[in-house]
């Protein structure tokens, strides 16, 4: 067994502990740390199973699995988070992905590819369709709070209104990207993910395989997903139970632990993927990847968590803080204008990482 398959399989042993540290009793911060350390692992083989789905059932039906359960992690998450009322984290957790999704995994990408190859080549395509599409989902997710800030006598009971309005066309909008990507022009898609997977796959999987193998190899992926999705929702709730507790007591404020603290847990699958990626020189799908979680992150989860919030009672808007509104067009405007140029080497890679760090520090010492 390969390194990179063995170490999420190691930190798998973090489930029982933080069931141990629960039911035992060992306090908050036990729970806090021991969760945080079992839902990584759990994020790795969520992802890895979303894969290797889509590699058995093909570009259309594989790509629809991989839009559905891209970012379960990030969706369970914030699902328990918004039934225990923590409506401020999930809203700053849907910024903080964004911004994650953009920077972080780009800038991993570039920078690890940069180090082993003077300089890399992707499709300016997909930075264009997906940076154009990101674009109009931030700019939608701003209008609400762009809204309320500019209106002096604005009727706060319309801010629901205006929210679920918004969430409607982002999912909508959605829809239309996955037409787009999936069915009338797949072809501008096409960045090898099958062939990718299938010549690093431990696990044998070769085209000589009989029917039988390949079924009983897709049930062993699809219970793994399934398996990997109900774990992590029951560590989800360990971690959610003490997270406003012992982020209070480390002084972070719920903006800095949306923002940047879960989804630093959330995002470890995604940042082994695009760096392992990267450094093979796989740099369309790396760049699909990245651009694609954004999108999958404005234009459905955020939808969704509106909906759901206000089904639960526990409504959630699009109301967001002014900086993160801002953020989030920092990060958009930085990542399209270094990306246009379908180049990119490890300086490009460290600027994204550098304006990352800079929201990040700017976000510590905000006082919300």
């Amino acid at each position: 067994m390969k390194t990179k398959d063995l170490i999420p399989l190691l930190l798998l042993v973090f489930v029982p502990v933080s069931a141990a540290a629960d039911f035992l009793q060992w306090g908050s911060t036990a729970v806090f740390i021991t969760s945080a350390l079992a839902i990584a692992p759990l994020s790795i083989w969520l992802s890895t199973a979303t894969e290797k789905i889509a590699i058995f059932t093909g570009p259309s039906i594989g790509g629809l699995v991989n839009a559905l359960f891209g970012n379960a992690t990030e969706l369970v998450i914030a699902l328990v988070a918004l039934r225990a009322g923590l409506i401020d984290i999930v809203q700053a957790s849907i910024t903080g992905t964004i911004l994650s999704d953009l920077l972080v995994l780009m800038g991993l990408a570039m920078f690890s590819g940069g180090l082993r190859y003077k300089e890399q080549e992707f499709k300016p395509i997909l930075t264009r369709v997906n940076g154009s599409s990101i674009t109009l989902a931030v700019i939608a997710i701003a209008l609400p709070t762009l809204v309320i800030s500019t209106s002096g006598r604005f009727d706060v009971v319309d801010i629901p209104d205006i929210s679920i309005a918004t969430a409607t066309v982002l999912m909508v909008v959605y829809g239309l990207t996955l037409l787009f990507s999936l069915k009338t022009h797949s072809y501008l898609y096409d960045v090898g993910l099958a062939d990718e997977d299938l010549m690093d796959s431990p696990d044998g999987f070769h085209e000589g395989l009989t029917q039988n193998s390949k079924t009983t190899k897709l049930a062993i992926w699809i219970g793994v997903l399934l398996l990997s999705t109900i774990t992590v929702a029951f560590e989800s709730d360990l971690f959610v139970s003490v997270v406003e507790p012992e982020t209070e007591r480390l002084g972070l404020t719920p903006l800095f632990t949306g923002v940047i603290l879960i989804p630093f847990v959330t995002d470890i699958a995604s940042f082994v993927t695009v760096t392992r990626l990267a450094i093979k020189n796989q740099m369309d799908l790396t760049i699909a990847t990245a651009t694609g979680d954004s999108l999958l992150i404005a234009l459905f989860v955020a939808p969704v968590l509106v909906f759901v919030g206000q089904f639960i009672g526990q409504p959630l808007d699009l109301n967001f803080n002014p900086f993160e509104v801002a953020a989030l067009a920092i990060a958009v405007s930085v990542t399209n204008l270094i990306s246009s140029g379908g180049r990119s080497n490890w300086l490009d890679g460290a600027l994204l990482l550098a304006t990352y760090l800079l929201l990040g520090v700017a976000f510590y010492y905000h006082p919300a």
